[in-house]
């Protein structure tokens, strides 16, 4: 199962991942995820990353993609894999492209966690965490025993900034700027699958073995 999750902040691609990655032994490949173990283990393209990220600016789409590349190509990726949070542009996604036909490979399919602006600004304003040990809590669905302590350490649980409502929009904003081009540009490829983010924990795994079985 080789797949891209599309999906707004706060539609749930770490809860569909986790879904997936339950019955499937695939990787779950997140960009930020990538470039912190790229910082971490020191390489050159984890430099030059780090370079950009400490000066505030975008890291570019040339760096990104080098370490796409390579990643996809580690042993965990062979059995398949989820990517979240790349493509993010027709660039990278073309990119990918490339990659994939050096590698004779080809997705299976682009799921787009369709979810309206408002339930996502409902969900991610009402999620706090840990200052100390990053537990999450929800104000709503999972709050912590007593309110603003973390059950698990005893740490400050919070609010953070970027949880914050006009924080959230911008968010937003961007988010749908960059992917209206990618919807396009899957769709033509006859692999989009759109999938209500608002649904249950198993609802991607589901359209997608659905669709692998009227294949």
């Amino acid at each position: 199962m080789r797949i891209i999750l599309l999906g707004a902040p706060g539609a749930g691609k770490g809860t569909q991942a986790d879904s997936i990655k339950a019955k499937y032994p695939v990787a779950h490949i997140s960009t930020g995820d990538m470039l912190r173990s790229n910082i971490k283990e020191g390489t050159e393209l984890g430099r030059n990353a780090e370079v950009y990220m400490d000066a505030g600016k975008l890291v570019p789409d040339d760096v990104i993609i080098a370490m796409m590349e390579r990643r996809l190509m580690e042993d965990d990726a062979k059995e398949g894999f989820m990517l979240d949070g790349f493509p993010r542009t027709i660039a990278q996604a073309k990119a990918l492209d490339e990659i994939l036909d050096k590698m004779k490979l080809k997705l299976d399919a682009v799921v787009d966690l369709v979810i309206e602006d408002d339930a996502v600004v409902g969900r991610l304003t009402s999620r706090r965490v840990c200052r100390q040990c990053g537990e999450i809590y929800n104000t709503v669905m999972k709050p912590s025993s007593k309110e603003g302590v973390c059950d698990k350490c005893g740490g400050d649980v919070v609010q953070r900034d970027d949880d914050k409502e006009d924080v959230i929009r911008k968010r937003l904003s961007v988010f749908h700027e960059q992917t209206a081009p990618l919807i396009d540009y899957y769709g033509k490829q006859g692999i989009l699958v759109p999938v209500d983010a608002t649904g249950e924990k198993d609802a991607v795994l589901k359209v997608l073995e659905q669709k692998k079985a009227n294949a």
